[in-house]
């Protein structure tokens, strides 16, 4: 039997919604294993080793992270529905990475405005507030978000981009969903699910929010429920699967079976330590062994990460 395909979230995480409307586009059938927002995060580290941003994607012993890495996972799983046509495939990328980078720090600042943070925390006390507050200010290495005036004045000009990019079709690259839309989508779904008290941001681009229930019809996808502890042993109990033949990029100096930290280029730094076993022109492998996770094979994008000799 195949590995089932994990999904380690929670449920107000963007960047998850995003992966989880995907694993429903593509009707594949995923283990939901929820996981604390905010550190400390013991289960996940036993997995990563150190990278704690939101989603990781585990399949038996391979943990996956970063949503640019996990859908091209999703994607060699499951080609079809595609999210990369192939008369637009550059383009679906570049917008997804605009979404990633640009759109949604900025759309985040808006919505944790002092009435969308009240709205999301009404039900959890203001010490989760704070706790939430002091957690993502760690996760930004002390960097101030932007302030409520001028992420709302871009979020608006981001949204007349993105309806001008629906005038005439469907969807943001042509009549069928790509990645690009997926990227764009969860930002959005935040505003409208989690902040409706600021939805009204959308009232100027009507486009977006018929654009936003057409993206919203596809749900989650055929889910269950499955425990962290249920993860580890899943893992623990799995070796990771043989790695491709894939040309070793050898830009930085580093052999294969050098002792590396890797960590992200910004937004959530925490190291991650272990053996490099790959490096291709799309991702980096590290082997590491845990005593609750077992040996796994933890993969990175190459683009977005930083790597060095542990030494």
């Amino acid at each position: 039997m195949k590995p089932p395909i994990l999904l380690h979230n929670y449920p107000v995480s963007p960047f998850a919604e995003k992966v989880r409307r995907i694993l429903g586009y593509k009707g594949l059938e995923w283990g939901n294993v929820l996981i604390p927002m905010i550190m400390p995060k013991p289960d996940v580290v036993a997995l990563t080793g150190g990278h704690r941003r939101t989603p990781i994607l585990q399949i038996g012993a391979d943990v996956y992270c970063d949503t640019a890495l996990i859908c091209d996972v999703l994607e060699h799983l499951a080609p079809n529905p595609t999210l990369y046509p192939e008369h637009t495939k550059g383009l679906t990328r570049t917008i997804a990475q605009w979404a990633d980078t640009l759109l949604f720090p900025v759309a985040m600042a808006y919505n944790f405005q002092p009435k969308g943070a009240e709205q999301v925390f009404a039900k959890m006390g203001a010490e989760a507030a704070k706790a939430f507050a002091a957690d993502r200010a760690a996760m930004r290495g002390g960097q101030a978000r932007m302030s409520p005036p001028e992420a709302t004045i871009t979020y608006k000009s981001y949204l007349r981009r993105i309806s001008n990019m629906l005038d005439g079709s469907a969807f943001l690259c042509g009549e069928a969903p790509s990645l690009a839309d997926f990227s764009v989508y969860h930002p959005i779904w935040f505003t409208i699910n989690n902040v409706p008290v600021l939805s009204d941001v959308m009232d100027a681009t009507p486009q977006i929010r018929s654009w936003y229930e057409r993206m919203s019809k596809w749900g989650w996808g055929n889910t269950s429920e499955v425990s962290p502890a249920e993860a580890l042993e899943i893992s623990k109990n799995a070796s990771p699967a043989p790695l491709k033949k894939e040309i070793f990029e050898n830009v930085h100096g580093i052999a294969l079976g050098t002792k590396v930290i890797l960590h992200a280029e910004s937004f959530g730094v925490e190291p991650t330590q272990g053996e490099l076993i790959a490096a291709t022109k799309t991702r980096f492998t590290i082997r590491r062994t845990d005593p609750r996770a077992g040996t796994v094979n933890v993969h990175f994008p190459r683009v977005g990460f930083v790597i060095k000799a542990a030494d």
